[in-house]
């Protein structure tokens, strides 16, 4: 009894139809049109970035709202800083300080897992974490700051209101990451920080509200970038995936027509 035929697949329709696959297609950059190449390869922040950059702030807004109502009611946080707060004239001063070691290491920890960044921008984030170790290590006499204190203030200020420019980017979709969106954010940063140096110079009697308020806002913008990176790889994570199975459904299809052919 003769055996049928086998059908050869290389000639069928299934098998011009689902021949071997060609190479996975790159993988394009995690935003929709961006350039290739754009961000590093692999995941462009640590997952544990995105807890350290919500500590910063958060941290910093409790330390000052737990330490100020342990002063006296002499101590008004519309006029003094939180410098007053860490001083040596402050009441249980080591909850503010506490809350700036906080603070000072998450930023670093934050510059040191944001790798979808350039180095540039990692290490001033590292720098403004150390200043801010440095505020901590150097707490505000009762006659006022020292020059020592008042240098890493400014030196805090100033490296967070430039570090949205090294972050920029082209060729991305992403508003916050786009040149435009980080210029807009550094130049409003920078206003904050103007309006800050008046009110140190005796300008305005609302030093202590115009430092919270600058700072919060300042501290905000590495979780808003550490944020924005995670779900654009995770997205991209996503893509990669449906891409593999594409195609690999191929091979599986030629894969189960050759078991039914046998199968005859």
């Amino acid at each position: 009894m003769t055996q049928p035929a086998r059908p050869d697949l290389a000639r069928s329709r299934s098998g011009r139809e689902y021949g071997r696959a060609g190479p996975a297609p790159v993988a394009p950059g995690p935003f929709a049109g961006d350039t290739p190449g754009l961000l590093r390869a692999g995941r462009p922040v640590a997952g544990w970035t995105v807890t350290t950059a919500l500590l910063a702030p958060v941290v910093l807004v409790g330390g000052w709202l737990v330490a100020g109502a342990l002063q006296p009611e002499s101590y008004s946080p519309m006029r003094q800083t939180m410098s007053v707060l860490a001083g040596q004239s402050g009441t249980d001063r080591w909850v503010m300080t506490t809350a700036l070691v906080l603070v000072g290491g998450c930023q670093i920890a934050t510059g040191a897992g944001l790798t979808g960044v350039g180095w540039p921008a990692r290490i001033l984030l590292i720098v403004t974490g150390a200043s801010t170790l440095g505020i901590a290590a150097s707490p505000e006499p009762a006659t006022g700051p020292t020059p020592v204190h008042l240098a890493f203030a400014v030196s805090c200020a100033a490296t967070t209101a430039v570090w949205p420019v090294l972050v920029a980017r082209r060729g991305t979709r992403s508003w916050i990451l786009s040149v435009y969106g980080c210029g807009t954010v550094t130049l409003f940063y920078a206003g904050l920080s103007g309006w800050l140096l008046f009110a140190a110079q005796g300008g305005s009697g609302d030093l202590g509200f115009l430092e919270r308020l600058t700072s919060g806002l300042q501290g905000l913008f590495p979780l808003v970038v550490a944020l924005t990176l995670w779900q654009a790889a995770e997205a991209r994570v996503t893509s990669d995936d449906d891409g593999q199975q594409s195609v690999q459904s191929p091979r599986s299809e030629e894969r189960r027509v050759g078991k039914e052919c046998r199968s005859r």
